[in-house]
C-alpha cells in the first residue's frame, strides 16, 4: 500500500528554543587559535560573533513560517519518512524539477531560486521556463527520518526520489538538479534513467581525472587539479571523519549547538567564494537557518552518517561510465572540485549545456542564485 503524502506544518515547541538559548548562554569556549589565518579551522572571534547574532537578532519563527508557506510535506518511502517542500508553479504546464541539497546544506539552500523558478514571469522571465519544485531533505537530514539500519546511501535515496516524483503525479516527465551529495544522487538518477526523467543539471561533478587528463592538462585544468589536491590535503578532514567514524563526532553535534555550528561553519568558510569569510557571500541569518535545520531535529549525527554510506557505495562500484541522460553542468570558480568542458564531455554522453560563472563557490544556490537559476533554465529549455 502506498503511503499518503501529508501536510507537515512545522512548529517547534518554545521549550526547545528556550533550551537552545540556555545552551548558547552556557557555552564553554575554546582557547583562540594560535595562527592568524584559517588553517586551524574557524576563528574564535567569528564563532563568537555568529553566536551573538544568533542570541540577539535571529528569528527562527520567521523561517518556520516561510517553510510552511512552501507546502511543507512528508511521506513514507521504504519505511522512512521523507520531508520535502512542494511548490507548484502558477503555470500549469511547468516542468517538475527535483532539487537535492548536500551536506551541510538543507532544503533552505534553494530558497532564493524558488520564486524565479516557479513563477518566472514575476521575475522578468518567460512562462515557458516555469517549474514545479520538489525539494526533499536527504535521509537523516532536516525533518526527514533518521535511518536506523545501514543502506540509506546515494543509490537507495535516488530510488526513493523516483518513487516520490511518481507519488506526486510527476512520473511522466520531470527533471533533476543537485550539488554536493545532491549531485551524487542526481548523477545516480542520470545513470538509472528512470521513466520520465528528461535530463539533469549539476553544479558539482564527482569524478577522478584519468592519467591522460592529468598528463595533458591545460594551465586552467592544472589549477583545477591543484585546487582538488588542496581540498584533499588541507580541507577534507571533516569528510574523512564522517566517512569513517561518524558516530564519534555525532555526540558533539547532538549535544552542543556551538560545536554543531563550528563544524558546519568550517565548510562554508573553506568552500564558499568568500575569501574565508562566508558572511561576505551568504547572509548570516541564512547561515544560522541552515544550522537550525540540523540542531532542531537533531539531524547532525544522522546527516554525517550519509558520508559513511556514500563512501562505501563508491568503494564497491567499478569504473564510472558516461552518464546517458541529457545533462547540463555549471562550474563556479570557488568550487574546489571543478572540471573543464572537455573533461565533462568525456563523462556525459549527451552534454547539452556547460557554463562557468564569474563568482560563487560550493554553495552556488546560496552564493549566486541568479546565475544558477539562469543555467537551470537554459539546460531544461533544451529538453522540454
Amino acid at each position: 500500500m502506498t503511503s499518503p503524502v501529508e501536510s507537515f506544518p512545522i512548529h517547534i515547541p518554545q521549550t526547545q528554543l528556550d533550551d537552545l538559548a540556555q545552551r548558547l548562554a552556557q557555552t564553554r569556549w575554546p582557547d583562540p587559535e594560535t595562527v592568524s589565518d584559517n588553517s586551524q579551522g574557524p576563528k574564535l572571534e567569528r564563532l563568537r560573533a555568529l553566536v551573538a547574532h544568533w542570541q540577539k537578532d535571529y528569528d527562527w519563527r520567521a523561517t518556520e513560517t516561510q517553510l510552511n508557506q512552501w507546502n511543507s510535506s512528508r511521506t513514507e518511502i521504504d519505511g522512512l519518512g521523507i520531508h520535502f517542500l512542494h511548490i507548484r508553479s502558477p503555470h500549469s504546464d511547468a516542468l517538475p524539477l527535483l532539487m537535492t541539497h548536500g551536506w551541510p546544506g538543507s532544503v533552505l539552500e534553494f530558497r532564493a531560486m524558488i520564486g524565479p523558478l516557479t513563477d518566472p514571469t514575476a521575475y522578468g522571465g518567460q512562462a515557458s521556463d516555469a517549474f514545479h519544485l520538489v525539494i526533499p531533505a536527504l535521509p537523516g537530514f532536516g525533518f526527514s527520518d533518521k535511518p536506523t539500519s545501514p543502506g540509506w546511501g546515494v543509490g537507495k535515496t535516488a530510488s526513493a526520489w523516483v518513487q516520490l516524483m511518481a507519488r506526486l503525479g510527476y512520473g511522466q516527465r520531470w527533471a533533476a538538479q543537485g550539488g554536493d551529495w545532491g549531485s551524487a544522487v542526481t548523477t545516480a538518477l542520470g545513470h538509472m534513467r528512470p521513466p520520465g526523467l528528461v535530463g539533469i543539471h549539476l553544479n558539482m561533478v564527482m569524478y577522478q581525472p584519468t592519467r591522460d587528463e592529468i598528463a595533458q592538462a591545460t594551465p586552467e585544468e592544472q589549477r583545477m587539479l591543484a585546487d582538488a589536491q588542496r581540498y584533499d590535503q588541507e580541507l577534507s578532514g571533516y569528510m574523512k571523519v564522517q566517512s569513517t567514524r561518524p558516530q564519534s563526532v555525532g555526540f558533539a553535534l547532538a549535544d552542543s549547538p556551538v560545536g554543531l555550528a563550528a563544524w558546519i561553519y568550517a565548510l562554508f568558510q573553506d568552500a564558499s567564494d568568500s575569501g574565508g569569510e562566508p558572511e561576505r557571500a551568504i547572509d548570516i541569518n541564512a547561515l544560522i537557518d541552515d544550522i537550525m535545520l540540523y540542531w532542531l531535529p537533531n539531524a547532525g549525527p544522522g546527516s554525517v552518517r550519509f558520508y559513511w554510506e556514500g563512501i562505501r557505495e563508491m568503494q564497491q562500484q567499478g569504473p564510472a561510465s558516461a552518464i546517458p541522460t541529457p545533462a547540463g553542468v555549471s562550474m563556479f570558480p570557488g568550487e574546489l572540485l571543478r572540471l573543464s568542458r572537455r573533461w565533462a564531455q568525456a563523462r556525459f554522453e549527451d552534454l547539452r549545456f556547460f557554463a562557468e560563472a564569474e563568482h560563487g563557490g560550493h554553495f552556488a544556490a546560496m552564493e549566486n542564485p541568479a546565475v544558477l537559476t539562469d543555467h537551470v533554465r537554459e539546460t531544461f529549455r533544451l529538453l522540454r
